[in-house]
């Protein structure tokens, strides 16, 4: 009788995390080095006329909007920086351990979880800045200013996009390092 040995394909679940792990990590790190910047270099300046006394013609003024104007915009600029920088950092600490150092993998984990809750922080801050932005509050009186700052405003909701993408990159690293504790991955 004769045995017929079948090629078993033998998968390197380490691996395979590992390279996901890392393909998600750079995804991330760029995501919201792009939304850093792209907020951090936002900028419009517009002509807006206004009326001080009816009698007189209205008197045309040069208005810029900045990024660094409203304080939510900053921190959603430093908050996007700092993931951006950790980002880069551990992506060096996994390729330089190559992922044996149980205790630099736990540590790594733990701070995918606060840049999630970092980068979830300024999303919130920024998106509700921006609806005031985009539709005013009547109730003090506060006028909607991107149909004046259109440019601005979309680069804004670009930015805010990216940087959300970027916090869901993290917690799928997350995902995977958890699916990777259990080994059902």
């Amino acid at each position: 009788m004769e045995t017929q040995f079948k090629d078993v394909e033998v998968v390197n679940r380490s691996s395979t995390f590992k390279s996901k792990d890392l393909a998600v990590r750079l995804l991330a790190l760029a995501l919201t080095l792009v939304a850093a910047v792209l907020l951090g270099v936002n900028k419009q300046t517009t002509t807006v006329s206004i009326t001080l006394v009816t009698s007189l013609p209205p008197v045309d003024l040069p208005v810029t909007a900045k990024w660094n104007q409203m304080s939510a915009f900053v921190y959603f600029v430093i908050a996007n920086a700092i993931a951006c920088s950790y980002g880069a950092t551990s992506l060096i600490l996994i390729l330089v351990t190559r992922g044996r150092n149980k205790l630099m993998s736990l540590l790594v984990t733990v701070l995918d979880l606060v840049m999630v809750g970092l980068l979830f922080s300024a999303i919130g801050a920024t998106g509700s800045i921006g609806l005031i932005g985009y539709n005013g509050n009547s109730h003090v009186r506060w006028d909607k200013v991107c149909n004046v700052f259109g440019k601005f405003c979309h680069q804004v909701a670009i930015a805010v996009f990216l940087s959300f993408a970027g916090s869901i990159a993290y917690l799928l690293l997350i995902v995977i390092a958890s699916l990777k504790l259990h080994n059902k991955f």
